[in-house]
């Protein structure tokens, strides 16, 4: 490398360090030892630094997005067994992962009995969309309730709205599984109705539609909830076996089964 090409060289390292392209200054030596040996063009060369540069880049958003949407469990579509939960319309779920009902902020009712796979089949759905650009928040109603509950105590509570009415996708869990404070209804509605018609909530439930009023104790609230959410909605009914039950029974059968071989060893031996 002669004088100038050195010099060229530490002024362009020193250029991307400046423009805080971190990672592409990190890869120059490898993209023009490639370059070389590759026999690269001057474009070929400048399009693979700079998709090292985009990649890192678009990583660090990724693990940003993630790290806000407080995801329960880094679940994706994929780890659903479908063929042992036949009460999943798989169809309508697989439909559902193309988030196409972000484009025009549909809303997502996964209704069922306990444990039958209603927030693993929300939160793969939500980090898709994280994966693909969208800023997604995960909260089950008790925690949004009783946040509203202490924004409101503390003078809080337009700061509070603003936040859920944020993310593209808000992940509402486990509705009707805890009571919800005296004014935790009036909550739920407030941010379902901020959120109406400009972006998208999934919610779980394990309550039936036809059962919202008598569960949250107002049936005025509950209507006006229920005509938000469905206006523009896909309803996942889920009638099968719970995934924690099955699990729990493997576990068992395995540690029975291990037990009865220990117990085959260890019996009695009978001299001859």
């Amino acid at each position: 490398m002669t004088t100038s090409e050195a010099r060229r060289y530490q002024n362009l390292r020193a250029h991307l360090g400046y423009l805080k392209l971190n990672d592409a200054a990190d890869a120059l030596n490898t993209v023009l030892d490639a370059a070389r040996h590759e026999h690269l063009s001057l474009t070929a060369a400048l399009e693979r630094l700079l998709e090292i540069e985009v990649e890192a880049t678009e990583a660090r958003r990724l693990t940003s997005r993630l790290r806000f949407a407080c995801l329960p469990a880094p679940w994706t579509l994929t780890d659903f067994d479908f063929a042992a939960q036949p009460g999943v319309d798989e169809k309508l779920v697989r439909d559902l992962a193309t988030l196409r009902f972000l484009d025009d902020a549909s809303n997502v009712l996964f209704v069922g009995p306990p444990g039958v796979g209603k927030t693993m089949l929300a939160t793969a759905l939500a980090r898709g969309a994280a994966e693909a650009g969208a800023r997604v928040y995960f909260t089950t109603a008790a925690d949004l309730a009783a946040r509203c509950h202490k924004a409101a105590l503390e003078g809080r509570w337009n700061t509070c709205m603003r936040f859920f009415a944020g993310p593209r996708l808000l992940v509402i869990d486990e509705l009707g599984y805890l009571p919800l404070p005296g004014d935790g209804a009036s909550a739920l509605f407030q941010v379902i109705n901020q959120r109406y018609l400009k972006s998208s909530t999934i919610l779980t439930t394990n309550v039936g539609i036809a059962d919202w009023a008598g569960a949250f104790g107002d049936a005025t609230v509950a209507a006006a909830m229920l005509d938000r959410l469905l206006h523009r909605a896909a309803v996942v009914g889920i009638d099968g076996p719970s995934y924690r039950l099955r699990s729990h029974q493997r576990a068992a059968d395995t540690l029975r089964a291990a037990a009865g071989h220990r117990a085959g060893q260890t019996g009695p031996s009978h001299a001859s």
